[in-house]
């Protein structure tokens, strides 16, 4: 996975250093620039590079503009982003509308962003982090700690760092955690320390094994009656046993049932 990305959501874009030459533009430059001539469908601007770059009437404003005019004069100064660029044919697209900081295609799971806080929820709290949506932190992940309100920890304007935790373009939906980028209480962490996980595998195992036997000895039966059965049944286990000889004296019970039925059948 790529370097994670930090965004800082409160900062404005700043002016990239001024270009001479098209091969220079990248997208999502922010540049000074002046307006060259006015037409219809936009305006042409003079951003330095030797090609005025054209600014189509629909990337003007987040309004909607009836008239190029309404909004550009000939002569004006403005900052613009360079939005396209095509070297072959020498064109520069650029707009008047700020990209955003974070597209959906640069999200990735774990990735980590600064945010700021824009609205409280019973549910959670909402968090720009310069994306087209604002991002959810459920109130179950703003802290280790419980938590009742989320207006206990957090507030509105609050910078806050954030984890991605999932997200989805089409339902415009982006899942945020405070929590995990947090340190654990130190209680919280000797629990997990002394969960012992082998112990709980063993206990499935041991499950398994007496699913298996139960549903052989079953078939059997079927097959060849009660008293044949007991001809080739299994040793019972003595209590007292250990959870471990008694899997590997299953398992050994198992092979031998097996191979008896086989021979009984030949």
């Amino acid at each position: 996975m790529e370097e994670m990305t930090n965004t800082d959501v409160q900062e404005e874009t700043p002016l990239s250093a001024q270009p001479t030459s098209v091969s220079e533009l990248e997208p999502k430059m922010k540049l000074k620039g002046t307006v060259q001539r006015l037409e219809l469908y936009g305006a042409f601007i003079d951003i330095g590079v030797g090609t005025n770059a054209l600014i189509h009437i629909s990337k003007l404003g987040t309004d909607h503009v009836n008239r190029v005019s309404d909004v550009l004069s000939v002569g004006d100064e403005i900052d613009v982003w360079v939005e396209k660029v095509n070297l072959e044919t020498n064109q520069i697209m650029v707009t008047m509308i700020e990209p955003l900081g974070v597209e959906w295609r640069d999200l990735e799971k774990g990735q980590t962003y600064t945010g700021v806080v824009t609205r409280l929820e019973g549910y959670g709290a909402f968090i720009n982090i310069g994306a087209e949506r604002e991002g959810l932190v459920h109130i179950s992940e703003i802290s280790h700690d419980y938590v009742k309100q989320p207006s206990e920890v957090l507030s509105v304007g609050d910078e806050v760092q954030v984890e991605v935790l999932g997200f989805s373009k089409r339902k415009r939906r982006i899942d945020l955690s405070i929590k995990n980028l947090l340190e654990k209480p130190e209680t919280q962490q000797a629990a997990e320390q002394s969960y012992s996980v082998p112990a709980i595998a063993d206990t499935y195992e041991e499950e398994e094994i007496d699913d298996m036997q139960t549903a052989m000895e079953f078939a059997l039966r079927q097959a060849m009656g009660d008293d044949s059965i007991d001809a080739i049944s299994t040793t019972r286990y003595k209590k007292g046993r250990s959870k471990k000889k008694k899997n590997r004296r299953r398992r050994y019970d198992q092979d031998d049932l097996l191979e008896r039925t086989l021979g009984y059948h030949n």
